[in-house]
């Protein structure tokens, strides 16, 4: 294992589905990583990641035993990053997961439990927060620009998949829906920014039991039954006394709610899109006009994909940087599963409140993650 020695983290992938490709195509901009093998349960797929980013294709068996791999990044589907992420810590592996920590709370708590068990560092997606958009908001909120934080909402709304997903019916079962598919990306930031949950209430509903599939591909024109709320309003109390709205709905046409607005007791602030690393941050003084605080400029808020055509900032694997200098310096990392797993107990509390129609405590706390300044972000950079 790397420990505290200056040799960089290699990294090993299990998964090279279509987000494997941002993951792979981004270690290069990060000094102290190294993409070393990658695994996927298709052969051929491994295979073709490994030509393009000049790595080797082993199986997933072969990947846990290598000595060179210290770190597993897991990006496979939701319903198996437990059992990669535990099978690799118990290998003795440090790793890193795509969202959700895992489908269950529950199953959560044993990753946390067995890395720590074992010394090992557990992270988790969304690194989102750390991007341009994020530290510029993280730090508003540190000065104290808005006071106080009082209320906010929240709002991921959109049609759903089955327009564009060729085989889209599992985002529709148990361990999908839009609470757990996107609820990560916007939830941690609003950990980041205002700290832990401490209860909630929701409803939840299936603006419809069937969902018609339109997309080209083998199931076009075919009909699936819907097997979880897709259209969920809930009422979130933070610990420091804050309340947020946040809404989750994969049945709406067109909105314009805001993806993330924070009211305090000197002013609001207004956050662009979580599930993307830059955008502009606005904030009003005491009822001001907005002022606009762009990050197309600040580091990790540039646009960068999709490659072709950049329109977003998307720097996937800067939380596998952060965690690789966590390390070294003997800190948690700031994308870790400790983040992650309350992040899924709040989900999970959600749907449960959904479902009783009662308020449901988040037992579990978690720290804020500290802010990551400029000269540090710097310094991940190859």
């Amino acid at each position: 294992m790397r420990g505290q020695s200056a040799a960089k983290l290699g990294i090993g992938v299990v998964g090279c589905g279509n987000i494997s490709m941002t993951y792979l195509r981004n270690a290069a901009l990060f000094g102290e990583v190294e993409l070393r093998a990658c695994a996927d349960i298709s052969p051929d797929v491994a295979a073709l990641r490994a030509s393009e980013y000049g790595i080797r294709a082993v199986s997933v068996d072969a990947l846990l035993a290598d000595p060179e791999i210290d770190l597993v990044l897991n990006l496979t589907i939701p319903a198996a990053h437990f059992d990669i992420s535990f099978s690799a810590l118990s290998a003795g592996k440090h790793v890193f997961t795509e969202k959700p920590l895992a489908t269950s709370a529950r199953d959560g708590r044993r990753l946390v439990a067995e890395a720590a068990e074992r010394r090992l560092l557990l992270g988790s997606a969304p690194d989102t927060f750390l991007g341009a958009a994020g530290r510029q908001a993280r730090r508003l909120m540190d000065d104290g620009a808005i006071g106080r934080a009082v209320t906010g909402t929240a709002f991921m709304m959109g049609r759903g998949m089955e327009h564009w997903h060729p085989n889209p019916q599992f985002y529709y079962q148990p361990g999908g829906g839009p609470v757990f598919d996107m609820g990560p990306y916007y939830l941690t930031m609003l950990v980041n920014l205002l700290g832990p949950v401490a209860r909630v209430m929701a409803m939840a509903t299936r603006g419809q039991e069937e969902r018609l599939i339109t997309a080209e591909g083998p199931y076009r024109n075919t009909s699936f039954k819907v097997g979880t709320p897709t259209n969920i309003l809930s009422l979130l109390e933070f610990h420091s006394g804050a309340t947020v709205t946040f809404g989750a709905s994969w049945d709406v046409f067109r909105h314009s709610n805001h993806p993330i607005e924070l009211h305090g007791t000197e002013g609001s602030l207004r956050l662009p899109d979580p599930d993307t690393f830059g955008g502009t941050v606005s904030l009003s003084e005491r009822g001001a006009d907005w002022a606009d605080f762009s990050s197309e400029s600040e580091l990790y808020g540039a646009r960068n994909w999709p490659y072709a055509a950049p329109d977003r900032a998307n720097y996937r694997m800067l939380g596998v940087a952060d965690l690789s200098r966590a390390l070294i310096s003997g800190r948690k990392p700031r994308a870790s599963g400790d983040l992650a797993l309350h992040v899924l107990e709040i989900m999970e509390a959600i749907l449960a409140s959904g479902e009783s129609r009662e308020s449901v405590a988040v037992n579990a706390t978690v720290d804020q993650p500290p802010l990551l300044q400029e000269d540090e972000a710097a310094s991940l950079l190859a």
